[in-house]
């Protein structure tokens, strides 16, 4: 009983059935006016349903005809266009045409997906698509219908593939990986990554090397070049082991949307890239996230499992919708970083009043360790005073949009005016701002 069910559920005949059929009605209509007619149309019904069957013969002679199945990651990438290959095998010994609907996950609200191909007798294709996932989380894909026709294309039969599987989606790993092999190979300026000259020498002493032009006359060592007879110089290297924090703020500002992504994404995932190339710099790094209290802690290291573990916590964040408690972060700060560290706080700030409410504890932080605030350009804001006035109301948006941008330039200069470092940026570029902002502070040696 099953089987016939199944059965039922897969056979449908096409649309050129149809056609064929309505041809087939209007010719007996017409053979009510003209009797020769009513043969003609009694033989094409005949030829008809017999086409049909010998087609559905053709389809269903073989139980499983088509195979298909989904090859995916097992991770996704947010953010990124991460690839979905669909595995089609005819089976058949015939040409046949089919149609794939994947059950994607309900988050990317895509009601009409589906592919066509053309298979030959026992060929197999590759369908590859993309997906882009903009918030973490798990996606769950259901199974794979196929739709098949033969040459004749009067039945279509429907194959079901069970595939479903659930893909998380983690912190953009793929832009992680992309700023890692730069990192490694020093072409990090092929990215908008600047390349900054040192202002002087580390402390940290790495080897004495024959002199060769370009290098600092005053690192000559004077003792090494009167034994080995050549002009010897010392050579020094950043000082490594320094402590990275990057501290993410969870608050409702951080809900703010922007090319579907919220700020806590792209603050997520610039956290990511920046500790994995602090760590190839080999400086220590660590996480702390907050909202009205401090909640996620991970203390600055450089052990093998590191990333992994920022990772793992980073992909398990979640926005609130609270207000952000600075007192709490301080405190939470004095309790558990004791050494002087870099500090790099992702947050957003709207308003100058919103901004002065926490600016006496930016101030006490800044007091004990290096803290550097990044905080998000509104870019809808940006379009919106670039667009020509046509009205008195656009003159008005403008100049509300002016306004909220002058907000923004005026916390950066009170950020320096109390010598606390800002950086403010777009959400796109934040990756890239924020370790150019990490390198030059390195050739200054500001930490």
């Amino acid at each position: 009983m099953k089987k016939l069910v199944a059965l039922y559920r897969s056979f449908m005949l096409t649309r050129n059935v149809y056609l064929l059929l309505a041809a087939v009605v209007l010719l007996f209509i017409l053979s009510f006016f003209i009797p020769v007619l009513f043969s003609a149309a009694r033989l094409l019904l005949i030829l008809l349903t017999v086409l049909v069957l010998v087609d559905a013969i053709a389809l269903y002679a073989k139980p499983e005809a088509l195979s298909g199945r989904r090859i995916a990651a097992d991770r996704f990438s947010n953010g990124d266009d991460n690839r979905i290959d669909l595995q089609v095998e005819n089976h058949y010994t015939f040409t046949v045409k089919v149609v794939l609907i994947d059950e994607l996950p309900f988050q990317f609200q895509q009601r009409n997906w589906k592919r066509r191909a053309v298979l030959k007798g026992g060929q197999e294709r590759h369908l590859t698509y993309s997906l882009r996932p903009m918030q973490r989380g798990e996606y769950a894909f259901g199974n794979i219908n196929a739709f098949v026709t033969s040459p004749m294309a009067l039945v279509q039969r429907r194959y079901i593939f069970e595939q479903e599987q659930v893909i998380p989606a983690y912190p953009s790993f793929q832009q992680l990986k992309r700023y890692q092999l730069m990192a490694v190979s020093n072409r990090l300026n092929e990215t908008g990554i600047r390349r900054l000259r040192k202002s002087g020498s580390s402390m940290e002493f790495e080897q004495i090397k024959e002199y060769v032009s370009g290098d600092d006359n005053r690192n000559v060592n004077w003792k090494a070049t009167a034994r080995k007879g050549d002009l010897m110089v010392n050579t020094f290297t950043d000082e490594k082991s320094q402590h990275i924090y990057c501290l993410i703020d969870k608050g409702r500002n951080m809900k703010m949307p922007f090319e579907g992504m919220t700020l806590l994404d792209y603050a997520i995932n610039a956290s990511l890239v920046l500790s994995n190339v602090a760590l190839l710099k080999h400086d220590k790094a660590g996480l702390l996230t907050f909202a009205s209290q401090p909640e996620t802690f991970l203390a600055a290291d450089r052990k093998g499992i590191q990333m992994e573990m920022i990772l793992e916590n980073l992909y398990r964040q979640q926005t609130h919708f609270s207000e952000t408690d600075y007192e709490a972060l301080y405190a939470h700060i004095r309790g558990k970083i004791k050494s002087r560290a870099l500090l790099i706080l992702f947050t957003n700030f709207e308003s100058i009043p919103g901004f002065q409410r926490q600016l006496p504890y930016l101030r006490k932080i800044a007091k004990h360790h290096l803290l550097l605030v990044v905080f998000f350009e509104n870019t809808e804001l940006k379009a919106l005073r670039e667009k020509p006035a046509e009205n008195l109301e656009d003159i008005y948006i403008k100049t509300i949009a002016g306004k909220f941008a002058l907000e923004k330039r005026l916390i950066v200069k009170e950020l320096q005016q109390h010598g606390i470092l800002s950086l403010l940026t777009t959400p796109r570029q934040v990756s890239v701002n924020t370790i150019n902002k990490y390198i030059e502070l390195k050739a200054r040696q500001a930490l």
